[in-house]
C-alpha cells in the first residue's frame, strides 16, 4: 500500500510496530548530513520523553566516504553500546550504496527501508533485485536541492521518516528547525529546510 493511498482513505501513516525499543540505522556518505539527521532523530525523542542513543561508526571522515549512524529509542533506559544489528528502520541517504554496501544486512522481513532516490520502490526493487521489507523512496537530493539550494538530502529524508513511521510529528519537526536552526542560521534557510522537510512528507512514494 502507497503512503499516497493510505492519506486518500483516511488511514494512519505506517508505524512501526514496537512500543518500546526503535533501532534505526543510517547509510550515507560523508558530508550528506546523516549523523545530523540521527542525532535530531533522538533530539526529537528526548521532546517526548523517551530515551536515546545517536553515534556514528566511521573511520577518518572524508566527504564521499561511506559511513554507518545509529539511532536508539526507547520507553526504557537502553542498555545496549553496540551498533545496531537488527534495525527495524534503514535509511540510505545515497543510492549508490546500494551497490557497495548490504544495507539490509541483520534487519527483519518486515523492517521499513527508505532510499534517497528518484526511482519508485518497484524500480529500485528491479534495478538493485532488493527483496523484502517494506521499502519507500524519496527524491532528497531533488528535494534538498529545489528548496535549500544545496544537495544535502538529510533534512528531506526525515520528512519521509515522519510520514512512514510516525514516530514523531511533521509539526514537531518543523517546531524543532525553527527552534534550532534558528540559532544558526538566517531565516531564508530555516525556510527553505522546512520547505523541504514538508514536500517529502508528502511526496514518500511506497508499494
Amino acid at each position: 500500500m502507497s503512503v499516497a493511498s493510505a492519506k486518500k482513505r483516511g488511514a494512519s501513516p505506517l508505524a512501526v510496530e514496537s512500543p518500546g525499543l526503535v533501532e534505526i540505522r543510517w547509510h550515507a556518505r560523508g558530508g550528506q548530513g546523516a549523523v545530523t539527521a540521527a542525532k535530531t532523530v533522538a533530539e526529537l525523542a528526548l521532546g517526548q520523553g523517551k530515551h536515546f542513543q545517536a553515534f556514528p561508526e566511521y573511520g577518518p571522515e572524508r566527504s564521499g566516504a561511506p559511513i554507518v549512524a545509529f539511532t536508539r529509542l526507547s520507553d526504557e533506559p537502553i542498555q545496549l553500546y553496540s551498533g545496531v544489528e537488527h534495525p527495524q528502520i534503514v535509511v540510505v541517504l545515497d543510492e549508490s550504496l546500494l551497490k557497495a554496501v548490504d544495507i539490509t544486512k541483520g534487519a527483519p522481513e518486515n523492517a521499513v527501508v527508505l532510499v534517497n532516490s528518484e526511482l519508485t520502490p518497484p524500480e529500485l526493487r528491479l534495478r538493485y533485485g532488493l527483496k523484502g521489507h517494506r521499502l519507500y523512496t524519496i527524491p532528497a537530493t531533488r528535494i534538498a536541492t529545489e528548496t535549500i539550494k544545496r544537495p544535502i538530502p538529510n533534512t528531506p529524508m526525515l520528512g519521509a521518516l515522519a510520514r512512514i513511521t510516525g514516530l514523531f510529528t511533521l509539526e514537531s519537526v518543523i517546531e524543532f528547525l525553527r527552534y534550532e536552526f534558528g540559532k544558526k542560521f538566517p531565516a531564508k534557510v530555516v525556510e527553505g529546510n522546512i520547505a523541504a522537510l514538508t514536500r517529502s512528507y508528502e511526496e514518500v512514494r511506497g508499494e
